[in-house]
């Protein structure tokens, strides 16, 4: 709950005009329905939070004569003075029309004089009453300061919740600039790694190292011994084609000597 010391402070005169605007402008009071309840509240200083959003409470009345001098200075002076003003202007002006009449013709009475002077005078004693109540320049200082204050805080966190705003923005980029960097490393990493091993591939077909060569060496030798021993093969094959023929050649002429012997028996 908010507490205010009176109705005269400048949280008072500041939280007045607050609520008058709330009431025309929010709640669309007429002007006389405001004014009242306005009066009622630098009177009595009862409980306004039903006239307003939080629960605020003033503390210490300042009584009738004091609170209506406020509610002249702060809700009458400043929001009514142009009405009044404009009022006085009309009685001057209505004044001025009922004794043109009067005095070139006799249809309009004195008695109509008399009001309209009286209406007129009426109006410049309720006029005289407004000016004598005008808010303090001092007061108004002090408003304004508090109001420049307010506005100026409210810029201040204005700014900053879009500061923070585009500071949470940028560090989501960055942070999105950054993973698509250690993803573009990650991938140099890999070619690197690949054009390592191809390098050292060639490498090694320039440049054999000397397991490679030992290896073709000992592949040689036995490319050597093989070849040898496929000789050694083709040899044993002829002798064995040359025995083999000697056989058949051998059995044929048993064969054919057999044969002739038998015939010449």
């Amino acid at each position: 709950m908010k507490k205010i010391g009176n109705i005269s402070s400048i949280e008072g005169r500041i939280l007045l005009q607050e609520i008058f605007h709330k009431l025309r402008f929010e709640r669309q009071r007429s002007g006389i329905s405001t004014l009242f309840i306005l009066w009622r509240i630098c009177t009595s200083g009862i409980e306004i939070k039903q006239y307003f959003n939080e629960d605020i409470t003033i503390i210490h009345k300042i009584g009738l004569l004091r609170g209506t001098a406020v509610w002249f200075e702060e809700i009458v002076n400043r929001f009514y003075f142009s009405t009044i003003n404009s009022f006085v202007y009309f009685g001057a002006a209505v004044l001025l029309v009922i004794i043109g009449v009067n005095r070139f013709s006799d249809k309009v009475d004195n008695s109509f004089v008399i009001f309209g002077i009286a209406f007129e005078a009426t109006m410049l004693l309720f006029m005289f009453i407004v000016m004598l109540f005008s808010p303090n320049e001092d007061v108004n200082t002090l408003i304004n300061e508090e109001d420049s204050e307010d506005d100026m805080a409210k810029e201040l966190l204005d700014e900053v919740g879009e500061i923070s705003r585009d500071f949470a923005v940028t560090s989501t980029q960055l942070d999105k600039i950054t993973d698509h960097l250690l993803a573009i490393v990650d991938r140099q990493n890999e070619l690197s790694d690949i054009f390592l091993q191809i390098s050292k591939t060639f490498a090694d077909v320039v440049n054999p190292n000397p397991q490679m060569i030992n290896t073709m060496n000992a592949t040689n030798a036995l490319l050597k011994e093989f070849q040898q021993n496929i000789i050694e093969l083709n040899n044993t094959t002829r002798q064995l084609k040359q025995e083999e023929l000697q056989i058949l050649v051998r059995n044929e002429v048993e064969r054919f000597l057999t044969n002739r012997i038998s015939k010449m028996e």
